[in-house]
């Protein structure tokens, strides 16, 4: 089959760690040319070094998704560098549940997650478009959530902005046809990502987990303590109670190895074992 991903110019936001590390390790190990951008300099110049290590190419640019200026020059690198921008992932995102009840305690990280999570895809795209536009395609990928699919309780401000994601990401689609595709990708709990250290309040994760709020509980302890039965961690059974990160990631890359006229437009990826409930 055509490799559609060997020679591509790939930026991707919050590339230190999470979906971001994965996709940036497994697309340059394909042939691509992967700009790492991340708030954390040091995170994003190792994978950098070992993506180089590894005999592939890859570059790293400190920025922080919440300022335009940020990512626009993180996009610029990889026009100075490559010539162009053919993906760019929106993947830096942080997850503060809380209940409403909780607003004082929650307040400053739900203004830093609208900011990250809702006006940081925005720059990505804002930035990424004119190159994309100018050039006649381009491809922009846009991390959601199943949280973005409904409202539920304890996650009204972090789903709202997975909602606008998708909003976004279908207006987007509409305006850039024929030029620019696009592709939504919403991960059901994956908790090894580390995305689960912004959580503000555990219990607000009954929105997502319903009836199944004290049997995932229980399989997150026993997890951490090595306890779980291993099979129920083999994505070879049915009963596959915990998705890794890396089918996210495999996610993420099948979107991009695709020819130009076709567009995965929309996924989500869950274990079959899984809790959640929306």
């Amino acid at each position: 089959m055509a490799d559609h991903i060997a020679g591509k110019t790939i930026v991707i936001t919050g590339a230190g760690s999470g979906f971001g590390r994965l996709v940036a390790e497994g697309t340059a190990a394909r042939g691509a040319k992967v700009v790492c951008g991340d708030i954390n300099l040091e995170a994003i110049e190792t994978v950098v070094e070992g993506i180089r290590a590894a005999g592939g190419e890859a570059s790293a640019v400190r920025a922080d998704v919440t300022k335009l200026g940020d990512v626009r020059a993180l996009v610029q690198a990889a026009l100075d560098g490559h010539g162009a921008i053919d993906v760019m992932i929106n993947n830096a995102g942080t997850m503060p549940l809380a209940f409403i009840a909780d607003h004082e305690a929650a307040y400053e990280a739900w203004d830093r997650c609208i900011d990250i999570n809702f006006k940081g895809v925005l720059n990505g795209i804002v930035a990424a478009f004119d190159p994309m536009m100018a050039q006649g395609r381009g491809h922009v990928i846009n991390l959601s959530s199943i949280y973005g699919n409904h409202p539920v309780v304890g996650a009204a401000v972090y789903g709202a902005t997975k909602s606008a994601v998708n909003f976004m990401s279908e207006s987007l689609r509409v305006e850039g046809r024929g030029k620019i595709k696009v592709t939504v990708i919403k991960p059901t709990g994956v908790p090894v990502t580390g995305l689960g250290a912004t959580v503000v309040n555990r219990d607000a994760g009954i929105g997502i987990l319903g009836q199944n709020m004290s049997i995932f509980t229980d399989m997150v302890m026993q997890m951490q303590t090595g306890m779980f039965p291993a099979e129920r961690l083999d994505p070879a059974n049915v009963d596959y109670a915990s998705l890794a990160p890396q089918y996210i990631a495999e996610a993420i890359i099948h979107a991009i190895d695709q020819p130009w006229g076709v567009s995965i437009a929309d996924v989500t990826v869950r274990a079959a074992g899984d809790h959640f409930i929306i």
